[in-house]
């Protein structure tokens, strides 16, 4: 299993789109910083037949050091949420080997 990375989707953009490697580049980070700009504003993105990215605030709530038990507070803060389409549930499911595709 490999990762995918930034470097990895221009170069599948310039296979697929036929711009230049540095325009793909460029148009790949346009995206990802117009979904970055998006969550930090706190508005939704949803990709149809991908997902849904959004932001949810969390509240203040007491936690515990797990190494002394002490009680510590964990202070309010907005968390990234990722929700992922039905179709692409199903496609991961589909390729895993124990999915339901493989079973008869």
């Amino acid at each position: 299993m490999s990762t995918l990375t930034r470097a990895g989707l221009a170069e599948s953009i310039y296979a697929a789109v036929g711009l230049s490697r540095n325009e793909s580049a460029a148009l790949l980070e346009s995206v990802l910083s117009r979904i970055k700009h998006a969550l930090a504003e706190g508005d939704s993105i949803k990709i149809s037949g991908f997902g849904t990215f959004s932001v949810r605030q969390k509240g203040r709530r007491i936690g515990r050091n797990p190494k002394t038990g002490d009680e510590v507070p964990i202070l309010p803060r907005r968390v990234l949420i990722f929700r992922a389409s039905q179709i692409l549930r199903e496609a991961v499911d589909a390729g895993h080997p124990s999915g339901p595709a493989s079973q008869s």
